[in-house]
């Protein structure tokens, strides 16, 4: 593999920091630091295509309904267990559609 040299520009304080510091190889703490961004970048664009497949927005949408479905369950369960009052009180306070919903269920 080829090595290519690439260079940036660093206020000069920061590079006097950097200088006391002989030891250290700026350059190989920058190219890991480049690496390891690269990899995750990569990681990152393989998940954003693969949650763009027709498989994965089926299932997303899936999941969604599922959700939906058990948080309706456990609303429904949790009125059930209210006194008619504060079912009441509870149910003035969604929407007429969202009542209606319930009413279907």
């Amino acid at each position: 593999m080829t090595e290519e040299i690439i260079s940036l520009r660093i206020n000069s304080e920061l590079k006097e920091r950097m200088n006391s510091f002989n030891e250290v190889n700026w350059s190989a703490v920058i190219r890991n630091l480049i690496e390891k961004r690269v990899e995750e970048l990569s990681k990152i664009e393989k998940m954003r295509k693969q949650l763009e497949t027709k498989e994965e927005q089926e299932l997303i949408k899936w999941s969604v309904e599922l959700g939906r479905k058990a948080k309706e369950n456990s609303f429904k369960k949790l009125l059930s267990q209210l006194s008619k009052e504060k079912r009441e009180e509870l149910l003035s306070r969604l929407s007429q559609e969202n009542r209606k919903k319930l009413q279907e269920m």
